[in-house]
């Protein structure tokens, strides 16, 4: 646990049986290929579709990529959840197995709600947790949570527990909001070692990693890990400018409005690839793409030079 992690992880998509439940075997292959890939598992993140899994399909995963032998090392598994109670029960099974951090989001049910409100649901979590182990990183997300995390919190949260605090995602999509977090809690303190700022796109990738930031945590690494880990690890090069566009170019045909979302797009670029139409499958309300539209995304993928890699298991 005194390892703190970096780089690039992803938000694993979660491969579903025809009954809807989570196929285990399919999700487990592909957790391995990504650490394969020398990218790290944020499993249980949005486009696990996380908060359309219940809280005991999530501590089953968890516990059987662990009985699987899969590294917790390079986990950071996502625990937030309206409930306290369940979030203290989902973070603590992942302080219990060793994983690096957890990825929390804040309670998102009840709109508007202050920095008291939020600030004292963050602290009875670290104090019911109660284990010195315990690294948060605070889920920026307000496109989908609409509850969001501020400096002001942050910075009571760090002066409270500086030690379970450990840095946070930034998934508002907006560069100048990241740039806030990091002249605050980074740059500005360069001795400060204890808050990491990972963004929720690989298109800022370059640019965070400019300014004092610890990675990316991002949904098309599901799909594009080697490419976005090659521009993490050599961003000081020459050519980071030209790694970045071209993630740029694969980052905007999964976000394409044209696709019902990123993550049934993600999980239809797998089936391809995999020759395996189950890992297309997605738990309602969202849908699958239809015919036309997997012929649109081979097609877009195809016209950019996208390279196929090799990702899940066949069954």
């Amino acid at each position: 646990m005194s390892q703190r992690i970096r780089g690039v992880l992803a938000p694993v998509v979660t491969p579903l049986k025809a009954d809807l439940a989570p196929d285990i075997e399919r999700f487990i292959a592909h957790c391995r290929w990504l650490l394969s890939q020398n990218c790290g598992l944020a499993v249980f993140g949005t486009n696990s579709e996380a908060n359309s899994l219940s809280m005991e399909e999530r501590a089953m995963l968890l516990d059987e990529l662990i009985a699987a032998g899969v590294d917790p090392s390079g986990m950071m598994p996502g625990t937030g959840c309206c409930s306290i109670t369940e979030t203290v029960k989902l973070t603590t099974q992942a302080v219990e197995h060793g994983c690096a951090g957890v990825l929390m989001l804040p309670p998102f049910y009840y709109k508007d709600v202050n920095e008291e409100g939020l600030y004292r649901y963050f602290s009875e979590v670290v104090q019911r947790v109660g284990d010195a182990r315990l690294k948060i990183y605070l889920y920026h997300i307000p496109p989908v949570a609409m509850v969001g995390i501020t400096t002001g919190l942050v910075q009571r949260l760090l002066a409270a527990y500086p030690n379970s605090i450990a840095g946070m995602k930034d998934s508002s999509g907006d560069w100048n909001n990241t740039r806030t977090f990091l002249d605050a809690f980074v740059t500005a303190s360069p001795a400060r070692t204890g808050f990491d700022v990972f963004v929720g796109s690989e298109s800022f990738l370059l640019t965070n990693m400019r300014n004092g930031g610890a990675g990316t945590i991002s949904a098309t690494a599901n799909v594009n890990p080697a490419a976005i880990y090659k521009l993490y690890k050599t961003w000081k090069t020459a050519d980071g400018d030209q790694q970045q566009s071209k993630l740029n170019v694969v980052r905007a045909v999964f976000s394409s409005r044209k696709f019902p979302s990123m993550i049934a797009a993600l999980k239809q670029a797998i089936a391809i690839c995999a020759d395996d139409p189950a890992w297309a499958k997605v738990r309602p309300p969202l849908v699958e793409l239809t015919p036309e539209q997997v012929k649109m995304l081979a097609a877009e993928l195809s016209a950019i030079g996208f390279r196929w890699a090799k990702v899940g298991i066949k069954n």
